[in-house]
């Protein structure tokens, strides 16, 4: 979902991304329609960072788990910024990351957890992958015969050498660390379905940390779940059967628990997907954008929304509080 960039010097209210810190809870960014912030206090106030990052809109934003000092923004058409200093400077880190002339919005940056000199970038014109730190990219496409329009990735956590990407046409895997791809989308679309590479469209992909043959997949038309690395997929019914899913995320520490980013709400399941519950005590905004546990305590989670700000839950989604992008100083 592409939203209008607000005029120079306006700010949004609508949180694109959002990146925790994964030892210092308190450290946090966000990217909006017009700028990437930082607060360092949990929130209560915010950095706005000028310089190079101003010249383009930030779509994702990823933190180097073993380095977290480094970020990575993912751009709208100039490919990736790289911060080594927590964000007091950014570096266009984009060679190599586009198809010939044609620019790509890098939709999501993941690290390879082994080694984070090794991540992979999911783009409008493909995958790439950086065995350098994101200093050269290249093209690792063989086997997405049907699209090009790569939304979201995800890595095995058990066995780093195995991707999903989440496409406008479904799901690939890769077994050999992008190498190649096969489709695995039985289940989810019809082998004869017209227009396969726009038939749906995965927004997120979760892998339970304890059994990493579970995969999740939040799609333009609800969840579904795949107990066989994604041989097969089941759509999830109930409540959320129809879905527009945005963000999914499971409790690292209880992967039994889901929380859904939806187009009108917060859902959460604390049985695999089997039931669920509407989380939207204090969350005024309904259009959710962007959701990220707390790596630190994962009773604590936020939430962007589609021009309604960012909210925060310190009670596992009971209650939410909003937490304005209040600017304590300006960097120079």
């Amino acid at each position: 979902m592409l939203l209008a960039f607000p005029a120079c010097g306006q700010h949004s209210d609508t949180i694109v991304s959002i990146a925790l810190h994964p030892t210092k809870p308190k450290i946090m960014y966000v990217a909006t329609d017009e700028a990437v912030y930082k607060s360092s206090d949990t929130g209560a106030t915010w950095t706005r960072f000028a310089g190079k990052l101003t010249r383009t809109r930030v779509i994702s934003l990823a933190i180097d788990p073993k380095l977290p000092a480094t970020v990575f923004a993912g751009t709208m058409g100039d490919g990736t910024y790289k911060s080594p200093d927590g964000g007091r400077t950014w570096h266009q880190f984009n060679a190599g990351i586009q198809k010939g002339t044609i620019s790509s919005i890098v939709n999501q940056v993941v690290f390879n957890p082994r080694g984070t000199e090794m991540l992979y970038a999911a783009t409008t014109v493909g995958v790439f992958r950086s065995i350098d730190g994101g200093r050269n990219w290249t093209e690792r496409m063989d086997g997405m015969n049907e699209v090009n329009f790569v939304v979201s990735l995800a890595i095995d956590p058990q066995r780093p050498n195995v991707l999903y990407a989440g496409t406008t046409g479904g799901v690939y895997r890769s077994i050999n660390a992008t190498q190649s791809w096969e489709k695995k989308s039985l289940g989810m679309i019809a082998s004869d379905a017209k227009m396969a590479s726009m038939a749906l469209g995965i927004n997120g992909l979760a892998i339970d940390p304890t059994n990493s043959d579970v995969v999740y997949a939040g799609t333009t038309k609800g969840l579904y779940k795949s107990t066989d690395q994604g041989e097969h997929w089941a759509r999830i019914e109930g409540s959320i059967r129809n879905s527009y899913v945005s963000a999914i995320q499971l409790d690292p520490t209880q992967p039994a628990t889901l929380y859904l980013a939806t187009s009108d709400r917060v859902q959460k399941s604390e049985d695999s997907g089997v039931t669920w519950q509407p989380k939207i005590n204090g969350l005024e905004a309904t259009s959710i954008r962007s959701l990220q546990i707390s790596p630190s305590d994962p009773s604590v989670l936020y939430v962007g929304t589609n021009g309604g700000g960012l909210y925060r839950s310190a009670d596992a989604g009971e209650s939410w509080k909003r937490l304005p992008l209040t600017i304590a100083t300006s960097p120079s």
